[in-house]
C-alpha cells in the first residue's frame, strides 16, 4: 500500500527534476564584454559633448529552445568612468552625479514587452526595467536590435532622457555662462559572451 501511495509521487519528482534539467539546458547566461561601448551626448551653450564609459558590467540570460525569450538583462556603470576626455568637465559630471554617495549607474530589466523577430538570429525588442542615476530609480523602456552571432549576442539602442527627472542639475562653467542642456542621449552598443 505505501507502495503504490509512493510510485506517483516519485514520478511527480522525477517530472519536476527533468523539466529543471531541461530548462537549464535551454536557459544560457551571457557576461557583458569589454568590448563593449556605452556613451552618454548632450548639447551645451557652447558645443555638444560626449561621455565614454570606460567601466561597465552586466548579465544577459536568454532561453531559445522553440522560441526565443530575455529572461534577464541588467548592467551597470561606474559613474567615475564616464570621461569626456577632458578634466574640468569630468570633474563637473562627477559633482552633478554626486559620485561620493552614488558609485554606479544600473539598469535593471522587470519584463520584455515587445519582442519582434526579424530573422533566425536577428530579434528587436524593448524591455521594462528600473534605470537607477544619482540615486533616483525611475522606470523605462529600453528599444534595442538584438543580433545572435554564435557565443555572442549583440545589443545596440539608444535611450533618451532628462538628467533633471533624477535629480541631476544639468553642469555649468565659466561662472555659469556656458549651460549644458538637461536632455541627453545614452547610445549603447553591447557585446554579450557566453
Amino acid at each position: 500500500m505505501n507502495y503504490t501511495l509512493k510510485t506517483p509521487i516519485l514520478y511527480l519528482l522525477f517530472f519536476v527534476s527533468t523539466l529543471f534539467s531541461f530548462q537549464q539546458l535551454v536557459s544560457q547566461n551571457y557576461t557583458l564584454s569589454k568590448s563593449s561601448v556605452l556613451s552618454v551626448e548632450g548639447t551645451s551653450s557652447l558645443h555638444d559633448w560626449e561621455l565614454n564609459a570606460e567601466e561597465q558590467s552586466g548579465n544577459l540570460n536568454v532561453s531559445n529552445s522553440e522560441e526565443f525569450t530575455i529572461n534577464k538583462l541588467d548592467f551597470s556603470v561606474k559613474a567615475e568612468s564616464l570621461k569626456s576626455g577632458k578634466s574640468a568637465m569630468d570633474k563637473k559630471t562627477f559633482k552633478a552625479l554626486n559620485t561620493d554617495k552614488h558609485k554606479k549607474i544600473t539598469f535593471l530589466m522587470s519584463s520584455v514587452s515587445q519582442l519582434e523577430k526579424i530573422s533566425e538570429s536577428h530579434f528587436k525588442a524593448t524591455v521594462k526595467g528600473k534605470l537607477t542615476i544619482s540615486g533616483t530609480t525611475k522606470s523605462v523602456s529600453l528599444s534595442f536590435n538584438l543580433k545572435i552571432d554564435g557565443d555572442k549576442i549583440y545589443l545596440n539602442g539608444e535611450k533618451s532622457l532628462k538628467m533633471t527627472d533624477y535629480g541631476v542639475e544639468p553642469p555649468k562653467a565659466l561662472l555659469g555662462t556656458i549651460k549644458t542642456g538637461d536632455e541627453i542621449k545614452i547610445i549603447f552598443k553591447s557585446v554579450f559572451n557566453k
